[in-house]
């Protein structure tokens, strides 16, 4: 439409000042102008009516531009605007393909998590900061087990192919622990286990490899229907939001996954807390408590929850899929849309 409507203006001004010089200057934009909007089959099309009123114009009002090489140079222009367009949808075709590969691989790391998962109420979302690549390494999930409903969530160190690589291992560990294994320590030591083997082969396949280490909260809800068990591995402490208000979950327990090494900790500390079926937890990556407004405030998001449990709003419901709603509309507000991190943002309320 745009140079559709681009053609018939410079038409009608034509008509209306007679001068085929300028005439056949300003329809030279208009294959050019499609170029960079339509595919090159609607390029070459208006490209050739461009040509036609331009000669049309040159008839009617004779000039300089009747000369031969004046319309091998219009032709020159159409034949580039062409190319342009051609080169221009290969190369967005190649791009739609590596984004579809990319969210191929990274659904494999984060996969869609049903309605009631788990014996548990949940809602997620993922606001890339790139919303290009859609390549960063925030992951988290949601397990039903043999030992109640388990949860993780957690961002991996830097960006890119080798963070989704990262948060791969990490994720997989965890799905395969949390299924098996009874007690959460036990989990805890597995997940550590397999990103140190996954960073060792890294190092292995390139030995300029750097390890990545990862922030991380597990949660266990447990079968008495009234507590869940907590391991946080370096991370913000996850916020609770029920009737009695907003309160913090145990953070800085642990140092990230992959530096228990290098800090000598022994097992995991593990924290079982009260948690009702009426409680919403609510987990988020550095993405959400880190961004920032034009004046470079961080996002208040244990104010947020507070002022949204003592608003109408927040004391009618806690659901996870409302909170992350109005979460992710508000953190768009405050950023004006723009995030300089990626954004992951889970969800959970034990169902009665």
């Amino acid at each position: 439409m745009v140079p559709a409507v681009f053609f018939v203006v410079v038409g009608v001004v034509g008509c209306w000042l007679r001068r085929s010089d300028d005439v056949e200057n300003w329809l030279l934009m208009v294959p050019l102008l499609a170029a960079a909007l339509c595919s090159p089959r609607v390029t070459a099309l208006f490209g050739v009516l461009a040509l036609l009123l331009n000669r049309l114009f040159t008839v009617v009002a004779p000039g300089p531009n009747l000369r031969v090489e004046s319309f091998l140079l219009d032709v020159c222009v159409v034949l580039l605007a062409v190319l342009v367009a051609v080169l221009r949808s290969r190369t967005r075709d190649y791009v739609v393909r590596l984004q579809t590969a990319v969210l191929a691989a990274r659904e494999v790391v984060v996969r869609p998590v049903p309605r009631g998962w788990g014996g548990v109420e949940s809602a997620t979302s993922y606001l890339p900061a790139d919303t290009e690549a859609r390549m960063g390494g925030d992951f988290y999930d949601v397990l039903t087990t043999p030992h109640g409903a388990r949860i993780v969530l957690g961002d991996v160190q830097g960006k890119g192919v080798a963070s989704l690589s990262t948060a791969g291992a990490v994720v997989g560990a965890f799905r395969e622990a949390g299924y098996h294994e009874r007690d959460m320590a036990v989990v805890a030591a597995r997940v550590e286990d397999g990103l140190r083997r996954h960073n060792a082969l890294l190092t292995a396949v390139d030995p300029g490899h750097e390890p990545r280490f990862v922030t991380a909260v597990v949660i266990g809800f447990l079968g008495d229907g009234s507590h869940a068990e907590v391991v946080n591995f370096g991370h913000e402490g996850p916020l609770v939001l029920g009737p009695g208000g907003v309160r913090h979950l145990p953070e800085g327990q642990n140092p990230p996954l992959g530096l228990a090494g290098l800090t000598g900790s022994g097992p995991a500390r593990i924290s079982r807390v009260p948690l009702a079926p009426g409680e919403t937890v609510l987990l988020v990556t550095d993405g959400v408590t880190e961004a920032r407004d034009d004046q470079g405030e961080f996002f208040p998001l244990a104010a947020w929850a507070r002022d949204l449990l003592a608003s109408d709003a927040g004391r009618r419901t806690t659901a996870p899929d409302a909170l992350l709603d109005r979460l992710v509309g508000d953190l768009a507000e405050h950023t004006g849309g723009h995030l300089t991190d990626d954004a992951t943002l889970l969800a959970v309320r034990r169902t009665a």
